[in-house]
């Protein structure tokens, strides 16, 4: 969960550092550090405790070079303080490292090798540096150190390794966390996400697990821990840097709502053809040969997979589970025959579902990665990879990604029914159904003065609030109040609102904030009688209704809209409720407390 950021070859390196740990702040901003070299005798550590602009404040104009490496860090082992903040230093002050991932050995490792060393940090980083040191002053020469170190390494770990002694050459490795190389004329940098480097290149060289690189400003040597050369050739990353820019907007979570609509379009145009699902045809006869569809996700992308399940299963008449990859890759039930395996990701880089992959992998199982980077270590690990489309996401609370993984399952479960013969696939108009999403998401949007409104009356100074729906307005209840709860900090659940009699109505107090989702016509009347039981204590009840089962009293209304994807409009006010709550209440919307965007560690 934290950002690296590596240079070698660029005069500006220190404002190329910069620019990328800004980028990447998305990724950790407890604590941020930077160590530059001139590679003429003079280098410069500078490290400060929250966001960048701390860091930024504390480098003075003389800190200056051409090489260096960058860090931003969501704390995982140690607290957020300045000796726990990258870069880590060896005792000898040789070398300097960043890192990403956790060393689940670290304790062991410190214990047998360097029990006679004075730690300066309670991290597990601090041990590696002082291993490759170690190995050093005992004859081996840098790469070969550092090596050592690796290959005694349990646990995820992307690294970039500075020797000051030889400042020509940065030292890169990876395991189970994302680096990729950036490929520059006359200058290469190394970042955890292209995102950070896109100003300087869009030429990227992905790397794999357990490989190690030698980065001068000219080559890039790959090779494996056991020493192999390895030969890879860069790809292009296409994508205008200008996209991860805020423009007039205060915050990025803003923005990324209003793009809600121009995403539906985009994957239309991406995925159909005159009305037509159009999916690369050994992905279609992959999925058609599976008795048995697993869904496997994490937080937000969980609650999509709900929607999805809906879909594949109405659709292409496919039996469809729906796992959380944290309890999965420990906890799996039987499988069908034929099971095939899709994976939802935003950042394509999740520890958690990672690991499931390659289980599955392991037992010849296909699989599909949907993610938004198309780059990304789960996008080129599963046998087949669709793209979300929805361009860079920055806040923390996902938004736009979400939308574009329930929109992306409905044209794959389309494309899959037609493909099956499924009646019900042949009449579902997908391509007017998205379009009628992204009219009434805009539609949606342009009532941000009476979501603002409802906010402040609703969520003003309340702790505690909850979501209720049934079907598919239960799984958005699940994701409306975690955008609550995630950037508000507000106690928010989402119920099936047939459970609250079974225990949670207990918790309804005057003036408790209910908000009922209402748009499946099977289930309307029975929630909306939730509701009012919820009231009937001394709730305050916002109803969210579809315009076909609204009453006249309901203070939202939503577009109608086939129930399956009604989700994809009811979503848009449960973001902005989250997003106002938040602001009203002074937060930085984008970067909520202990949270971060991509979770590359499990």
């Amino acid at each position: 969960m934290c950002g690296i950021v590596g240079v070698i070859g660029k005069t500006d390196a220190t404002a190329v550092l910069l620019g990328g740990l800004k980028r990447l702040e998305y990724r950790g901003y407890d604590s941020a550090g930077v160590y530059v070299n001139d590679q003429a005798g003079h280098d410069h550590l500078v490290k400060a405790v929250g966001k960048i602009a701390a860091l930024e404040a504390a480098i003075g104009p003389d800190v200056q070079g051409v090489m260096g490496i960058g860090h931003t860090r969501w704390a995982t082992n140690g607290k957020p303080t300045e000796a726990n903040a990258h870069p880590h230093v060896s005792n000898d002050e040789r070398f300097y490292l960043v890192h990403n991932g956790v060393i689940t050995n670290a304790a062991a490792l410190r214990a047998e090798y360097l029990s006679d060393v004075t730690f300066a940090s309670d991290t597990d980083t601090e041990v590696v540096v002082q291993l490759v040191a170690a190995f050093a002053r005992a004859g081996e020469a840098t790469k070969a150190a550092f090596r050592h170190a690796l290959q005694l390494l349990d646990g995820s770990y992307a690294f970039a390794l500075v020797d000051r002694l030889d400042p020509t050459a940065l030292y890169i490795a990876k395991n189970k966390s994302p680096l990729l190389i950036g490929k520059g004329a006359g200058f290469n940098v190394v970042a955890s996400d292209a995102l950070a480097m896109l100003d300087q290149t869009d030429q990227f060289v992905a790397l794999n697990d357990e490989e190690i690189v030698t980065l001068t400003k000219t080559a890039i040597q790959i090779e494996t821990l056991a020493g192999d050369p390895v030969t890879r050739e860069p790809f292009t990353v296409h994508l205008d840097a200008h996209d991860t820019g805020k423009g007039t907007y205060e915050y990025y979570m803003l923005k990324e709502i209003d793009e809600q609509p121009a995403v539906m379009r985009r994957l239309v145009a991406t995925y159909t053809k005159d009305g037509a699902v159009q999916l690369p045809a050994a992905l279609l006869k992959a999925l058609a040969g599976a008795s048995q569809l697993v869904i496997v996700a994490a937080g937000t992308s969980y609650h999509a997979g709900l929607v999805g399940r809906g879909l594949f299963e109405s659709l292409a008449g496919i039996p469809t589970s729906v796992e959380l990859a944290s309890e999965y890759g420990y906890h799996q039930g039987l499988l069908t025959a034929k099971p095939f395996f899709i994976f939802l990701t935003q950042s394509g880089e999740t520890a958690d579902i990672r690991q499931v992959l390659v289980q599955v992998k392991a037992k010849g199982y296909p699989s599909l990665t949907i993610t938004n980077v198309g780059s990304s270590t789960l996008a080129r690990e599963a046998d087949y990879a669709l793209e979300l489309h929805a361009g860079p996401e920055i806040a923390v609370a996902s938004t736009k990604a979400y939308t574009a993984q329930v929109a992306l399952q409905a044209l794959v479960a389309k494309g899959l029914g037609v493909a099956l013969g499924q009646p019900a696939a042949t009449a579902f108009d997908v391509v007017h159904q998205l379009g009628l999403a992204a009219a009434g998401q805009q539609a949606l949007i342009d009532q941000k003065s009476r979501l603002h409104e409802l906010a402040r009356d609703l969520f003003a100074t309340t702790r505690n609030a909850f979501y209720i729906g049934r079907g598919t307005d239960y799984y958005i209840s699940l994701e409306a109040a975690l955008k609550l709860k995630e950037i508000s900090y507000v106690q928010a659940e989402g119920f099936a609102a047939g459970e609250l009699k079974h225990g949670t109505i207990a918790l309804i107090e005057q003036d408790t904030p209910v908000v009922a989702i209402i748009t499946d016509p099977a289930t309307a009347a029975h929630t909306r009688s939730n509701a009012e039981e919820a009231a009937a204590r001394g709730a305050k009840v916002l109803f969210i209704a579809a315009r076909s089962e609204a009453e006249p009293s309901d203070q939202l209304i939503i577009p109608d809209i086939d129930p399956r994807l009604s989700p994809l409009l009811t979503i848009i006010p449960g973001q902005l409720l989250g997003y106002y709550t938040s602001y009203d209440r002074g937060y930085d919307v984008d970067k909520p407390r202990n949270l971060a965007k991509s979770v590359t560690v499990e």
